[in-house]
């Protein structure tokens, strides 16, 4: 790894902490072996339909390990690690076993809640076939670093795996879960933490322009906010009429790591010398709109030293929109297209992810997929595997004769699982159905297209104090469940968030856009209704208050 790949990783690496000693990153051995580990997945691979249905034992690591200052931005982060759970629905093939480890223990209503969606196969049988782990430990790290720090935890997991039938997977791939897999001798299909450089916002960049694939124009990885001021400046002077710039944390998360540098109330520039030019955006520096609403120049300039950082021209228009594509590489380095989605969201000037419907516009979604396709080949080329996800900025536009077009500019790659992997592969797990190429669009075994709306980010204060008990009420009574016989509904998750932190998340799935988003909004106005202050030992609730009588 050269050293600006090194400067990278160190700056995330802020989180191992603790772990360090007992995480031998720079080991070429470990790398071997590793190389050896996921190099066993492809000769068992096949096909995804085949490696599926032949039975094996899923080890689920849903650990969020990102730099520990940028996860504690995400509230409730640690009820994140039920964002794999849709991995759970792979429990309808009654070969297959899951071994699924968290932080804490999960609440029992919201396994069983998964377990109910299972269509054909009986409770009893998938709950046998299910062995759920915890380290007892909430301290705000990441949860394989947790499980290398407990030998013994280490060794019931092994002992829980059959040999040569058992591969692991993660919400995304650092060091840690490289040794994790090592240490347990299972395979990883996740990508190699050694090309980790390539999902970041500068080695996105890299790839757009070897791809050629439009993206907005911007600088290189910059470590100080001297770098930042000079690049900012750099940027302005070759398109003086724009006055808005996007500085982004090299590994920023969800957008929480984004702010925007506003310079429309400087006067023209064009007279002034270049050290004047820098000058002035390094006093304007402290001003900077920040995503997290917590952040801080203090913190964020300390950040670029530690993570790195890009800017960019801030891309708009009278109409925007946020689409991405997703997917993934097989062992055999085959590129997949999964999805296409239009994000939700909110924030900022729209930097930060709510949520996401899917299929994206048909005015632009095959255009989508050809560009992740090409995106997802040359990271293929590159060694990368599993998931990857490139989120775009479509602006509506004209051309000369006056028609309207969508132009397409690349943001950034994902290298991981995101907020659009969970709703799809539970769409997919629960109809069984097939994701079409030439229409960009998800069909059921009849042939009925299905859409979603999907969102990670329900979160109201009035929410709070609701248990996950009281959520199954409110579903049962309401009628709110997905509907396996019509393949239309709401599957719920996150639901450990919501006592403390009033945050739910949410797919509501049907057979138009139109009938996801009425099925979504039922959810919320009837979460609203029940939650409504003082309403809930009335009349008008279906659950009065219990009277409890001490013996």
């Amino acid at each position: 790894m050269n050293s600006v790949g090194e400067k990278v990783f160190w700056g995330a690496g802020n989180f191992v902490g603790d772990a360090m000693s007992k995480v031998n990153i720079s080991s070429s051995q470990d790398g071997e072996r590793f190389g050896q580990l996921q190099a066993s997945l492809r000769d068992r691979w096949g096909s995804i339909e085949a490696f599926d249905l032949s039975g094996c034992d899923i080890l689920v690591v849903p650990s969020l390990s990102i730099d520990r200052r940028e996860l504690l931005k995400i509230s409730g982060f640690i009820h994140y690690e039920e964002l794999l759970l849709f991995s759970l629905i792979r429990l309808q093939n009654p070969r297959n076993r899951i071994v699924y480890v968290t932080s804490q223990p999960l609440h029992p209503s919201i396994i069983d809640y998964y377990l109910q969606l299972l269509p054909g196969i009986p409770f009893s049988h998938a709950r046998d076939r299910l062995l759920l782990f915890s380290a007892y430990d909430s301290a705000p790290k990441p949860l394989t670093q947790k499980i290398l720090e407990r030998p013994r935890l280490m060794e019931r997991i092994r002992q829980a795996l059959r040999p040569n039938k058992s591969f692991a997977i993660c919400y995304n791939s650092t060091f840690l879960e490289r040794d994790l897999s090592i240490q347990l001798d299972v395979p990883l299909f996740a990508l190699d933490p050694e090309l980790r450089n390539w999902g970041t916002k500068s080695g996105s960049r890299q790839i757009f322009a070897e791809c050629g694939v439009p993206h907005p124009l911007g600088s290189d990885t910059v470590w100080s906010a001297e770098e930042l001021a000079d690049a900012a400046a750099e940027l302005w002077a070759q398109q003086p009429g724009e006055k808005q710039f996007v500085v982004k944390l090299n590994q920023g998360f969800s957008g929480a790591g984004n702010a925007l540098l506003d310079l429309s109330s400087l006067v023209d520039t064009s007279e002034i010398s270049p050290r004047q030019r820098v000058t002035w955006i390094r006093d304007q520096l402290p001003f900077l709109r920040f995503q997290n609403a917590s952040e801080t120049w203090e913190n964020f300039a300390s950040r670029i030293g530690e993570l790195g950082a890009i800017v960019e021209v801030f891309v708009g228009g009278e109409v925007t929109r946020s689409p991405s594509v997703q997917g993934r590489i097989t062992p055999n380095q085959e590129v997949e297209i999964l999805s296409t989605h239009d994000q939700i969201l909110g924030g900022l000037n729209n930097q930060t992810f709510l949520g996401c419907r899917f299929p994206a516009d048909e005015a632009y979604r095959l255009r989508l997929q050809d560009l992740g396709w090409r995106i997802g080949r040359n990271l293929a080329e590159k060694g990368a595997l599993e998931r990857f996800a490139v989120d775009f900025l479509a602006v509506r536009r004209r051309d000369r004769p006056g028609r309207p077009y969508w132009d397409l500019q690349a943001l950034e790659i994902n290298l991981r699982k995101g907020g659009t992997t969970h709703p799809f592969m539970t769409l997919k797990f629960l109809t069984n159905g097939r994701y079409d190429l030439a229409t960009g669009l998800f069909f059921n075994p009849q042939g009925r297209a299905k859409y979603y709306i999907a969102s990670d980010n329900l979160q109201k204060d009035r929410y709070q104090g609701l248990l996950p008990n009281d959520l199954m009420d409110i579903i049962a009574y309401h009628q709110l469940h997905f509907d396996t016989s019509t393949e239309t509904g709401t599957v719920f998750h996150l639901m450990g968030c919501l006592s403390e932190f009033g945050k739910l998340g949410l797919t509501s799935i049907g057979d138009s856009r139109l009938q996801a988003e009425e099925i979504y909004n039922k959810v919320i106005a009837v979460l609203d209704r029940e939650t409504k202050p003082h309403t809930l030992a009335t009349a008008e609730s279906p659950y009065p208050s219990l009277s409890i009588t001490w013996n």
